[in-house]
């Protein structure tokens, strides 16, 4: 029951959807504004020590979803690993790149930026932005706007882990779960105050149940 009161507290149950929407509309932005070829969002998948495309604009963005590729490769499980942000105007030249991975999606770049997303010393995935307009070398400007794009991806996807975490507590307690995910919804939805009332509510059912 203390994880069935998690979840609903969280507030996190029927919001999935809205947070891959935000994560869309980030790389969606951020291809934009670099003026870039492509955009994506990885999320660090610890139990299979997987990458995953949880977002991707420009080329690729109808078929990379959801495709998977073993963390340690790559330029982008460089920077999950490292924690650093990369900028590379020429791949080809750079031993990081892993040219088959590029080509198993169906678009191989030229150039890229990446940058970790942290949120709470957690490493949760990366970002990347691939072959933007080079009209000037890359400036210090450039980093301290991707790195904004960064905290707000980190934040976003740390609530859809959190949504698909209490997602799948509430599938695992049956019936239970059923009400409270439905309670969950209306909460999500309530005012403050009310919100506040129905959490005192669930904390004393909780130490009843104890």
């Amino acid at each position: 029951m203390t994880d069935l009161r998690a979840a609903v507290a969280a507030g996190a149950l029927g919001s999935e959807e809205s947070y891959r929407e935000l994560l869309q509309a980030i790389v969606e932005c951020a291809r934009a504004i670099f003026g870039a070829k492509a955009s994506s969002i990885f999320l660090h998948d610890e139990e299979t020590d997987e990458l995953v495309f949880e977002a991707v604009a420009g080329e690729g963005s109808g078929d990379l979803l959801g495709v998977r590729f073993p963390s340690s490769r790559g330029v982008a499980g460089w920077v999950l690993v490292t924690r650093q942000p990369l900028v590379i105007e020429e791949l080809e030249q750079d031993p990081r790149f892993a040219r088959e991975v590029a080509e198993s999606t169906g678009y191989v770049p030229k150039g890229l930026m990446a940058v970790p997303l942290l949120h709470d010393e957690n490493t949760l995935g990366v970002l990347e932005v691939l072959d933007r307009t080079q009209q000037a070398a890359f400036s210090l400007a450039e980093m301290e706007l991707l790195g904004l794009f960064a905290n707000e991806a980190a934040i976003a996807l740390d609530l859809l882990q959190r949504a698909r975490e209490a997602r799948a507590v509430l599938q695992e307690e049956g019936a239970e779960a059923s009400a409270l995910a439905r309670l969950s919804e209306r909460l999500a939805k309530a005012e403050p105050e009310k919100r506040e009332a129905a959490e005192r509510l669930i904390n004393a059912i909780d130490e009843l149940l104890s």
